[in-house]
């Protein structure tokens, strides 16, 4: 792990990009975040990369104080990296703690409007989360068959009726979230993955009684790499989609 000095960071978005074997990807993203967002902080956390991944961020940091390295033991999870990575973040103060993929597939010249949705809204608006979307007006995937197309759309509606959201893109993995909002969580009880973490994380910004903003962004598919996206993680997140509409039901009903 790169040690930092700790500064006050209230007003600073801290960009956590998780990888593994993104050795091909981390260099470009990486540049583009920074370039586009200049305020911004990048903290990878690397999931121990046979491919270099975690040394070519290491070096990254040795020359530029914006970029921060965690490094971990094995291959944990994505939503275990971001738990980790929203931690880092608290502990140092940021202000706005923000989810982006490293292959490329998410825009960093998006992340302005994102940040400027949450940043800037008025405080009885309650706005906690921006999500980069591709199913609202303007919003579009690149380069996808239309069998993924679908899937995405027809999980995402499935998800939007059964739990009673208004959210379009709720497995949407690019987000801009206030701290604060973070901070409120029990992140120790989160043990989602793939989709279903996005979803878990949606469905706790709406039990805190926060509003959930979409802006539309252009979805382009990865050019290198191995996509991460397994049939285990579709599954796991259609079950606990189900499994969470029964019990908000039912809590509904009782109350």
């Amino acid at each position: 792990m790169n040690r930092k000095k700790t500064v006050p960071l209230e007003s600073t978005p801290l960009v956590i990009v998780p990888t593994y074997n993104e050795a091909e990807n981390i260099d470009g993203i990486a540049r583009r975040i920074l370039d586009t967002v200049p305020e911004a902080h990048l903290l990878v956390v690397d999931d121990a990369s046979p491919d270099g991944t975690g040394d070519l961020v290491e070096a990254m940091a040795a020359s530029n104080d914006r970029v921060h390295l965690l490094r971990r033991a094995g291959k944990l999870g994505l939503g275990s990296a971001y738990v980790t990575g929203f931690r880092w973040g608290l502990e140092r103060g940021y202000g706005y703690l923000i989810e982006m993929d490293a292959d490329g597939s998410h825009p960093a010249d998006r992340l302005p409007a994102m940040i400027q949705a949450v940043a800037t809204a008025a405080p009885s608006e309650h706005v906690m989360l921006a999500i980069g979307s591709r199913w609202v007006r303007g919003g579009k995937v690149v380069d996808w068959p239309k069998r993924r197309e679908f899937l995405s759309r027809g999980a995402n509606t499935y998800a939007r009726i059964m739990l009673g959201l208004s959210v379009h893109d709720i497995t949407a993995g690019f987000r801009v979230y206030r701290a604060d909002a973070i901070a409120r969580m029990d992140l120790d009880s989160i043990d989602s993955k793939g989709y279903c973490f996005q979803i878990d994380m949606t469905l706790r910004v709406d039990a805190l009684g926060g509003r959930i903003v979409e802006v539309p962004i252009t979805f382009r598919d990865r050019i290198y790499g191995v996509s991460k996206m397994s049939q285990s993680i579709i599954v796991e997140a259609m079950l606990k989609v189900t499994q969470w509409g029964i019990e908000r039901r039912l809590h509904l009903k009782r109350r």
